[in-house]
């Protein structure tokens, strides 16, 4: 059972981390969207993660012996995708059709820098949770060996 759990967290990490990596490369490819569906420039969106499995392994072995099924083991979760509040950037362009009257155009409040280092920061925490997977596997399968 704990070898099943471990896979369930890794792969809420895997997915987590998956979903980290679409939301930024939706910011990207929005860097210059100064027109949306809901008016005004594009906002940059960031993806809230949460501990899943709130129950101590007391509380889950209570729930076991009650005959309950336990909580979620661990893992990670998506709980809500959320707009960056931040400032958009004024930028001086009177011949751009979204510029207001001063010729200031309100662009998107994404900044590629920091785009790429969280898309960093996803990459490795998905390569981490990989590596987790494999070693998984392997000792499964050397689990498996001993009884031969």
């Amino acid at each position: 059972m704990a070898f099943l759990g471990s896979m369930s967290m890794v792969g809420s990490g895997l997915t987590a981390q998956q979903l980290r990596l679409d939301v930024i490369s939706e910011n990207v490819t929005n860097i210059n969207t100064t027109r949306t569906e809901g008016g005004g420039a594009y906002r940059r969106q960031v993806v809230v993660l949460e501990e899943e499995g709130s129950q101590s392994r007391f509380e889950q072995a209570l729930a076991r012996a009650r005959g309950e099924i336990p909580a979620n083991q661990g893992g990670v979760r998506a709980t809500a995708i959320l707009e960056d509040p931040s400032d958009f950037k004024l930028v001086y362009d009177p011949t751009h059709p979204d510029a207001n009257a001063d010729g200031y155009v309100e662009m998107p409040n994404v900044d590629l820098i920091k785009e790429i280092a969280d898309a960093m920061a996803a990459n490795q925490a998905y390569s981490a949770n990989v590596t987790a997977f494999n070693t998984l596997k392997q000792v499964a399968a050397k689990g498996l060996e001993i009884g031969r």
